[in-house]
């Protein structure tokens, strides 16, 4: 039987782990009003946060779609629905999958179909890469906050480089990875310009979003941000893809 990224079970298999998280989520949910109530919160008070909490998730979870419809190309449904309903985002699921391709001899931009194998091989890269982050916070979390907090205690501006540094460091990664076929520019070829040109559309979007956020108090945009600059992006690397080629 020829294996399909789409199939019935791998729907059936991400199904059950999205409706565990959605379960949690519940759980917490009614945990969180009950406290709420037990503390003496007005009813009216609790309806309002519950909306509004509500409503200002509609923005990440645009994100979270638009990352879904992205990787499904490839990916087919879901796998990218059960990573990114989880814990993930297109930010590290994409250079996984990538560079879990590139190791077997295979280039993301022209991969058009994936056999049993390569799906399994690009699951576990994704899936067990990103979970150790999870293990490491237990471990050194407690530690790492705690050795920060004291060296802005003794010097607040150099507490501030570090967080910044390190901040720095996670964007240089990716960074590194829209530029990676940079150097194909001095050989002729220009579509190594195309991940950064469509990066600096996205940026100038998020700036706009900043501008009108300080410039006329635009306090929802902080939430929309993300998902607008995403869409931008997207949507300019059509252009810019059949321009550079």
């Amino acid at each position: 039987m020829e294996f399909n990224v789409n199939s019935p079970v791998l729907f059936l298999l991400a199904g059950i782990i999205v409706a565990i998280v959605l379960a949690q989520s519940l759980w917490f949910l009614v945990k969180a009003w009950r406290r709420g109530r037990e503390i003496g919160m007005p009813m009216e008070k609790l309806r309002r946060i519950a909306i509004g909490t509500a409503i200002f998730t509609i923005a990440p979870a645009t994100a979270i779609v638009i990352s879904v419809i992205t990787l499904s190309k490839k990916l087919g449904i879901p796998l990218p629905w059960m990573r990114l309903s989880v814990v993930g985002a297109i930010t590290y699921e994409t250079p996984a999958a990538a560079n879990a391709l590139d190791a077997m001899g295979l280039e993301w931009a022209k991969v058009t179909g994936l056999d049993a194998t390569q799906y399994v091989t690009v699951a576990a890269v994704m899936t067990m890469g990103i979970m150790v982050g999870i293990w490491l916070v237990p471990v050194i979390g407690k530690k790492l906050i705690g050795g920060m907090i004291n060296l802005e205690k003794r010097d607040k501006k150099w507490g501030e480089i570090f967080s910044a540094s390190l901040f720095l460091g996670m964007i240089s990664a990716f960074l590194g990875y829209v530029f990676s076929d940079f150097s194909t520019v001095f050989r002729g070829d220009t579509s190594g310009l195309i991940a950064p040109l469509v990066m600096f559309v996205s940026a100038a979007m998020m700036g706009v979003c900043a501008l009108g956020m300080k410039l006329f108090n635009w306090k929802w945009m902080n939430d929309y941000a993300l998902p607008i600059s995403l869409l931008a992006g997207m949507a300019s690397a059509i252009p810019i893809t059949a321009w550079l080629g």
